[in-house]
């Protein structure tokens, strides 16, 4: 395998007959989406890979489809997760949005619609929300649970302290652990799960991309932990599993939709 890198270059890895670019973007930059389109239109990919599951996908596409969304449904179908996962993305890249003037994640997007005007093959890369914030969810004890639960939402309440050192690290991290950096400090053992776990999940999924050309497009966060684990074998199916549920997540299951409304 070999490797070129440069700064704002993407990273270049090749592997048999199979090439890699790997382009770190910042979330909240309108040069990072306007790189991830130049780059995609001058490579004709055979796939390109973004940072989105089809969760997160879906909600970016259809907001106002979770604006009408039928709680109870939601509940029933076991969806309580993603309803949480796309209220405080949705309400933290609003505000972001607004304080910044640029949409977050809009990089993913004009990949996205690079690569379909460029015939090549879009998959969705990351692990999906539900599955990222069960399994942080059923790693905690009732006490950890609670705590979690009221910071997340304290959190949401800081983004208009926001000052330009805040914004300048935000172009670094990823956007989950944007909203989740004051959680992580009284939970460490979180960023396994958040951050790791799903480095590991977006190498294998871009490793085993389609065609021998790939452009990959992710969170800048995300390059060095993609780059750690590259050449390792990876289980996708340990890393979606999820833990036995507790007796406290029967209530927040009715209590976190009702929180919401």
């Amino acid at each position: 395998m070999t490797e070129t890198s440069g700064s704002p270059a993407p990273y270049r890895i090749s592997i048999d007959d199979k090439e890699i670019v790997l382009l770190g973007t910042a979330h909240v930059s309108r040069e990072s989406a306007e790189a991830a389109e130049s780059l995609i239109q001058a490579e004709q990919p055979d796939s390109v890979c973004v940072e989105l599951c089809p969760s997160r996908y879906q909600a970016m596409r259809q907001q106002k489809q979770w604006q009408e969304t039928d709680i109870v449904k939601v509940i029933k179908d076991k969806k309580a997760f993603l309803l949480f996962a796309n209220f405080l993305l949705a309400s933290f890249q609003k505000r972001i949005g607004q304080k910044l003037g640029v949409k977050p994640g809009e990089e993913m997007i004009r990949a996205i619609n690079a690569g379909e005007a460029a015939d090549s093959e879009i998959c969705l890369a990351d692990r999906d929300i539900r599955v990222t914030l069960s399994r942080t969810w059923r790693s905690t004890g009732a006490w950890s649970k609670l705590k979690l639960f009221f910071q997340l939402i304290l959190s949401m309440g800081g983004v208009d302290e926001i000052d330009e050192a805040d914004i300048e690290k935000m172009k670094q991290t990823d956007m989950l652990e944007s909203i989740l950096s004051e959680v992580e400090k009284t939970h460490p053992s979180l960023r396994k799960i958040l951050i790791d776990e799903r480095d590991q999940y977006l190498a294998h999924k871009i490793r085993h991309a389609p065609g021998p050309k790939t452009v990959a497009v992710v969170g800048a966060g995300h390059v060095p932990g993609i780059k750690r684990y590259w050449g390792r074998d990876l289980d996708l199916a340990a890393l979606e599993s999820l833990p036995p549920k507790s007796r406290l997540g029967t209530l927040f299951k009715w209590g976190l939709p009702a929180l919401i409304l």
